[in-house]
């Protein structure tokens, strides 16, 4: 079935930019712990001075810790919406992208939350703006957050089983993949390495790649989280095909002939 694209919030691009890389570093500095110089400088083609002010400007707000050639997380445990998502700016991509995802889910649904920044700003407004949904999730930071914050008592948080991912990312294993079995959730939404027309979905994570297919074979609405850079991108580990996805979740910065050849391929595509 061919849905087009959606656009629901225009933004300039100039304005985006920084906030892109930002959002990257953080995202990155999540899931694998550190980020080096160097790799922002090869992925966004910007100068050294520029990405060193990326990095000095996210270790003021005390989100991460500049080191010789990069910056490392400052806390062993996953980063929470209290302590970055309130920092955002409202027209931020993150938000964006988090405002629109949780506008797919209906009252008295249930979602899968993967771990990710995008996905606790998805938990964010799906609080805010829904009295009465399941959120399952396996990432702990988020449940931590969203067990403090839930503003109604039809709120329903459901936290898989599974062993911690060695850089943190997640709950996983054989425990994880067993409790999904008596779960049916309408939608499951991740924030992974890359989508792509051609390549499929793909993430920097081998074994959470492994993990993840468990969760297409659910049967709920796939949705996908990406920032702009990760439209397109390919990265190291194989997910699934582009046909196993239902709806891309991205910003309007994204690049455009990429947007249409997933949409042509048969995905919902939403701008944010």
């Amino acid at each position: 079935m061919h849905y087009g694209i959606i656009s629901i919030v225009n933004r300039s691009v100039s304005t985006g930019l920084a906030a892109e890389r930002r959002a990257y570093i953080l995202q990155t500095v999540a899931r694998q712990g550190t980020v080096r110089t160097a790799d922002l400088i090869a992925r966004f083609g910007i100068s050294p001075a520029t990405a060193r002010r990326d990095l000095t400007s996210l270790a003021k707000e005390g989100l991460i810790r500049r080191v010789h050639g990069g910056a490392v997380a400052i806390q062993t445990t996953p980063l929470s919406p209290n302590s970055i998502v309130s920092r955002e700016t409202d027209d931020s991509p993150r938000v964006r992208v988090g405002r629109a995802a949780a506008g797919l889910v209906a009252k008295g649904e249930t979602v899968f939350l993967g771990p990710g920044l995008l996905g606790m700003e998805v938990a964010r407004f799906l609080l805010e703006i829904q009295p009465e949904i399941t959120l399952i999730t396996n990432d702990l930071g988020l449940a931590h957050w969203a067990a403090q914050n839930r503003s109604s008592p039809r709120h329903t948080l459901i936290v898989t089983g599974g062993q911690a991912g060695e850089r943190g990312g997640g709950l996983m294993g054989p425990l994880f993949r067993a409790s999904l079995a008596n779960l049916r959730p309408n939608h499951v939404m991740l924030e992974l390495g890359g989508v792509s027309a051609v390549e499929g979905i793909t993430d920097d994570s081998l074994a959470w790649a492994e993990e993840i297919q468990v969760l297409f074979e659910i049967g709920a609405q796939t949705v996908i989280l990406a920032l702009p850079e990760q439209v397109g991108r390919v990265a190291a580990a194989h997910v699934a095909p582009i046909s196993e996805l239902d709806v891309l979740v991205t910003t309007r910065e994204a690049p455009a002939p990429i947007l249409w050849d997933l949409s042509e391929a048969g995905v919902r595509v939403v701008l944010a």
